[in-house]
């Protein structure tokens, strides 16, 4: 019998509010400098593609954000900015990390609704997340704190482990104090959250809100607000 529920937390219960190109057309036009914006999609695709992967067995959120903004700043000189690219690249930083703007990102309209139907129903709640930093003080701005019985981050120093690693869902477990068996996993990356959850025991479901992984797992719902159905 279920009587706990593990959600992951990014795009699953979160989401950014402002993409890359709209944070950077707002501190552009405070600069007054114009961006070669022909090449934005290669340059963007170069900032991503050599984000580097932070182990969280030995990672540091100080390092993290001190990388972040140097690519942020090659990424501003690639696109022909260059006598205040460092300072746009701390702007471009600081308006769409969680740590620093209080407004970037923002919780779908499903889910204070279904943690709260969940909750009376008589529900565990757990996060379980491949996230950058302790999870706490977001979820607590955020006004969700509440209702989970503990809120697990793979890079927190107590994790250090990511999904599908069982390591993070096994502190999970015993952060509730619930079997495998009595738990279901929300989460919308398959190999993150379906492979992770099955091969520790987890029943786990599939959230495809934007409906692009069709067929890839029996248990898929579009909404959080199918779930309290799902598990009825």
């Amino acid at each position: 019998m279920v009587k706990t529920v593990f959600l992951d937390f990014y795009k699953t219960l979160y989401f950014h509010r402002r993409t890359l190109e709209e944070n950077l057309r707002r501190i552009a036009a405070r600069y007054r400098v114009e961006i070669n914006w022909e090449r934005f999609e290669t340059a963007q695709e170069s900032l991503f593609a050599d984000t580097a992967v932070f182990d969280p067995t030995t990672y540091s959120l100080m390092e993290s954000l001190m990388t972040t903004v140097k690519r942020e700043c090659e990424f501003i000189r690639e696109l022909g900015v260059h006598e205040y690219a460092e300072q746009m690249a701390w702007e471009l930083l600081q308006s769409g990390h969680f740590l620093f703007a209080s407004d970037s990102g923002a919780l779908y309209s499903d889910v204070i609704p279904t943690l709260q139907h969940l909750q009376e129903t008589g529900f565990k709640l757990a996060i379980v997340s491949n996230w950058e930093s302790p999870l706490d003080p977001l979820t607590e701005r955020l006004g969700i704190a509440a209702y989970f019985e503990a809120i697990v981050a793979s890079h927190d120093m107590r994790v250090r482990s990511e999904k599908p690693d069982s390591h993070i869902f096994n502190y999970a477990l015993a952060a509730v104090g619930t079997s495998a068996e009595e738990v279901v996993h929300v989460g919308d990356t398959y190999e993150a959250d379906i492979v992770g959850a099955r091969d520790v025991g987890i029943r786990p479901i599939l959230l495809d809100r934007d409906d692009t992984q069709t067929g890839r797992w029996k248990e898929t719902i579009q909404s959080l607000s199918e779930l309290p159905k799902l598990l009825a």
